[in-house]
């Protein structure tokens, strides 16, 4: 029985451009620029300025204890310090509905929110925050519940049996409608706007900044803080920040229709009902299983972690087996990211690049490291950024094309740098920030180490050199949920002080600490 559902890349693409009227006569009359915006703050041109992250946080209470609201109370110090908050995707968990925006968003980070001193007076699609929350989408911010789900509802075997499970896996009555939730919580949502008139007025009251490239969103903490669109850019102190929205571009690549491929399509699909089977005896132990005992509540927790686990690795093989005519790929947002960084380079107020979004090319995490999805945004953002420093040639002088690219998806927090890959995503330094509130994941086996088949050599081509995740057993395992406070320094040459600050749950109880900074 399948957990979660997920809509084709082109339908996600069509969904999302209809609620912020893509492209709209009136819109582009105006010569606005929809994937902008232009933080309205009087630090924007303070070329030392710090900010927080943090990923994969939307989950509720595990059996008592709050994760995701102890991470927040982690950055409590630091909001009068910090400009705003990334935030790299999975803000709602298991499948992005609106039901659980109040439970699993609202209450951990009341303090962002205008109105936080009573978080149950605010509605999901009302939120104006006092410190800029900025995000991208993740997969579970795109789920639906499946059919079977949502149709029959608790009146099913398969379901009742999921119930009796003491798991708790903030599934409601229904999911997200392919990002609806999301789009209504964070994006400027065009669609509700009834008339050409309406509309009009909006665009000439919220769409006032002015920049290089038309027209663009004035966002305004504590008064109006949506986001143009589900992929945007902006500026701030002298730093180009590019948000993508990696759930349209992770379609891994068709299976070959040779003899390997034959094979290695069996492979996956003996995997996948493997997959299942442990899933159903995953549900069936939890059910004997008393939260209010420690050792049994611990456990209960690492069956919920092993079933969200699950589900994701088979939700990788569905996109790996299905056919070529289903394999779609978000050219449109690409090519716009080519362009803008061919532009940021080119511009000399800037002095750095960062790209943030979900899934990362690079992690060591173990069930992540390879799956057909990591291996697709690799090489899609390769293909990018091969393009970008063909068109610009010497003008980097040497210099990576981005400074960091910040991702989530993955479990834990994890610092990583890739060496000569043989394309221009060589010698970046890559952060995931994804271990913010849902259940932890451990580092593979294999070790830090990534390699690739270059030239019909196998090379090393990324290293990693922080990994904080699961580790232990039973009751000695160690939970150290984390997020980041990111500190930009230099002038001409930025310089990035990266503080992880990290909240662990060890022996039903939380100790908080904050690792040695490090630079980049």
């Amino acid at each position: 029985m399948k957990l979660v559902s997920e809509s084709a890349i082109a339908n996600k693409i069509r969904k999302m451009q209809q609620r912020v009227r893509w492209q709209d006569p009136l819109i582009k009359e105006r010569g606005i620029d929809q994937t902008r915006l232009v933080l309205e703050d009087s630090q924007t041109e303070n070329g030392e300025f710090s900010f927080l992250v943090v990923g994969d946080s939307g989950s509720g209470k595990h059996l008592g204890h709050n994760p995701q609201r102890q991470v927040a109370e982690l950055m409590l110090s630091h909001h009068a310090e910090c400009s705003f908050m990334l935030h790299t995707g999975d803000v709602i968990y298991l499948v992005g509905s609106s039901e659980f925006y109040q439970q699993n968003f609202i209450q951990p980070y009341k303090e962002f929110l205008v109105g936080g001193s009573h978080p149950r007076q605010i509605a999901y699609d009302k939120m104006v925050f006092q410190l800029p929350i900025l995000p991208v989408p993740g997969n579970h911010d795109y789920y639906d519940l499946p059919i079977l789900l949502s149709v029959l509802s608790f009146s099913t075997l398969p379901i009742r049996h999921l119930l009796r499970s003491r798991l708790d896996l903030d599934v409601g009555l229904h999911g997200s409608r392919t990002g609806d939730a999301y789009a209504r919580a964070f994006l400027d949502y065009l669609k509700a706007l009834q008339s050409p008139g309406e509309l009009a007025q909006h665009l000439d009251t919220h769409y006032t900044a002015k920049t290089d490239t038309g027209r663009c969103l004035t966002y305004q903490p504590g008064q109006f803080t949506r986001l143009p669109n589900r992929y945007y850019t902006f500026r701030y102190g002298g730093i180009d920040f590019f948000a993508l929205d990696s759930n349209t571009f992770n379609d891994p690549l068709p299976l070959p229709a040779t003899q390997a491929g034959d094979a290695h399509r069996r492979l996956l699909e003996q995997r996948r009902q493997d997959m299942e089977q442990e899933k159903s005896q995953i549900i069936e132990t939890s059910s004997k299983l008393n939260p209010n005992n420690p050792r049994e509540a611990e456990q209960l927790d690492d069956l919920q972690a092993k079933l969200s686990q699950i589900e994701e690795i088979i939700v990788d093989i569905d996109k790996q087996l299905q056919s070529e005519q289903k394999i779609s790929t978000d050219t449109e947002q690409l090519d716009w990211l080519k362009h803008r960084l061919i532009e940021s380079w080119n511009t000399t107020e800037v002095r750095g690049r960062i790209i943030y979004f979900h899934h990362p090319p690079y992690v060591t995490e173990a069930t992540k490291w390879q799956q057909g999805q990591t291996l697709a945004i690799r090489s899609r953002l390769r293909g990018v950024l091969d393009a970008v420093a063909e068109e610009l040639g010497s003008l980097t002088q040497g210099r990576p094309l981005v400074d960091l690219v910040l991702n989530g998806h993955a479990h834990c927090l994890e610092y990583l740098q890739t060496g000569n890959t043989g394309h221009a995503d060589s010698h970046i330094n890559w952060i995931v920030c994804g271990g913010s509130g849902f259940s932890l994941r451990r580092q593979r086996t294999e070790g830090p180490d990534l390699r690739e088949t270059i030239k019909e050599e196998t090379q090393v081509i990324g290293r990693s050199h922080l990994y904080i995740g699961r580790s232990g057993q039973g009751f000695q395992k160690r939970r150290p949920y984390s997020c980041l406070r990111i500190d930009v320094k230099g002038e001409h040459q930025p310089k990035f002080v990266i503080r992880p600050l990290v909240a662990e749950w060890y022996q039903q109880q939380w100790q908080n600490s904050q690792l040695e900074p490090f630079v980049i």
